[in-house]
């Protein structure tokens, strides 16, 4: 059984009279993945603001290994690492040398734990070159070794691949899951680049207009409402015309054209349907396929709108 890292408990944000945040209440487990997004001023920097403490409550809670950030700020605090976009680092000074000078901020961290985090993000060698010369994926490293140093069970990273270049973007994937996998991490990302949070996440959270509008596992199960989604069927049958008529009359669908094919969108418990419709009719059926839904298809689907923060 998963153990939970962090539970946000009927959150709510109200600034002035205006309600930012209404309720929020899901899960994000040790060891997962989890993606955070929604479009322009859907309340995701303010609920991640409060789920470190950053911005207070209006109502609700947040649990962080079951301690209160109401009521057990500090036990809770300890257990969260973050990075926000580009992390600032001394240009002047090595990466070895930022670390110490994060390290002594905070008790108890050895030697031995900063070289274990410099292993896990793979800065071995580049560790004693000064940050100047660093790369910026090479820095985003650096910032997530940092936020690691007191072996926090939850990091927060807000766009962790903001300005890389796609071999930069794939390394810092690449750390995510193995900070995920093998550091056991419960990892909480918001990004806008939806291609990449797929590839990245165990579980999705969208967010509009400060509510959990779904919850999406990336691995097939579906917690929410996404899962009522239509699928895209393509079929490639003969005689064409007479296959929409068809599947217009005895189903209501309309079906489109292409390439000597047929696509129509249907839910998943209609298509055994649709295809015994065609074959009472002596329809010759050579092919089915079903396009699988991206999670930007889902998202504007879910929010229907063409910008995200």
């Amino acid at each position: 059984m998963s153990q939970i890292a962090m539970e946000l408990i009927n959150v709510k944000k109200t600034i002035g009279k205006k309600e930012i945040i209404k309720g929020l209440s899901f899960t994000i487990n040790k060891g997962e993945v989890f993606g955070f997004i929604g479009p322009n001023g859907a309340g995701k920097t303010t609920t991640i603001r409060m789920m470190v403490g950053l911005m207070g409550l209006t109502d609700g809670d947040v649990h962080i290994l079951g301690n209160s950030i109401k009521t057990n700020f500090k036990e809770a605090a300890q257990e969260v690492g973050a990075i926000v976009e580009n992390p600032e680092m001394y240009p002047f000074m090595t990466g070895w040398q930022n670390l110490m000078h994060y390290a002594r901020m905070m008790p108890g961290i050895s030697q031995e734990r900063l070289k274990e985090v410099i292993s896990l993000v793979g800065l071995e060698n580049p560790i004693k070159e000064k940050v100047g010369k660093y790369s910026l994926g090479m820095r985003q490293r650096l910032g997530i070794a940092q936020a690691l140093l007191h072996n926090p069970s939850i990091l927060i990273l807000d766009e962790p691949t903001n300005g890389l270049d796609p071999a930069g973007i794939r390394e810092i994937r690449q750390y995510i899951r193995r900070l995920a996998e093998q550091e056991n991490v419960a990892v909480i990302i918001s990004s806008h680049l939806l291609s990449e949070i797929e590839l990245m996440c165990d579980r999705i959270g969208i967010i509009k207009n400060g509510e959990l509008v779904a919850i999406q596992s990336v691995n097939g199960g579906v917690d929410s409402d996404l899962e009522t989604l239509n699928q895209q069927i393509k079929m490639e049958v003969t005689p064409l015309n007479q296959a929409i008529d068809l599947i217009k009359k005895h189903h209501n669908i309309d079906a489109t054209t292409a390439s000597n094919s047929l696509s129509f969108t249907s839910e998943k418990e209609s298509i055994p349907l649709i295809i015994q419709t065609l074959v009472n009719h002596n329809i010759s059926i050579y092919q089915i396929g079903i396009s699988k839904s991206t999670l930007e298809d889902k998202f504007f689907d879910l929010i229907g709108e063409n910008t995200i923060e």
